[in-house]
């Protein structure tokens, strides 16, 4: 098993799950508001109170057929409007 740990605006959230239900992901976790340090960024409360600074931060956990669909899916939301995907080993405890 997978999981995919994706971190993006908060305002591509809706783009990014509709983009997961094409991939029929079997389901998913939505942290908003979700703020933090990039390479080449802070982002501050205030920031994240106005909404231009607020990320969401997804968690999916499925197999590796499904991550390929949502590679496919997702790979032009992020590389337009930016965010990061990662992608590791899961086990059910």
């Amino acid at each position: 098993m997978k999981r995919l740990d994706l971190i993006f605006s908060e305002r591509e959230l809706d783009a990014i799950l509709k983009a997961l239900e094409n991939a029929e992901v079997p389901g998913y976790t939505v942290m908003k508001h979700a703020t933090g340090r990039g390479p080449e960024t802070i982002v501050s409360e205030d920031m994240e109170f106005s909404g231009l600074g607020a990320n969401a931060h997804v968690i999916v956990f499925c197999d590796d057929e499904i991550i390929s669909k949502i590679r496919e899916n997702i790979k032009s939301i992020l590389s337009y409007y930016g965010g990061v995907a990662y992608v590791s080993e899961a086990i059910q405890l």
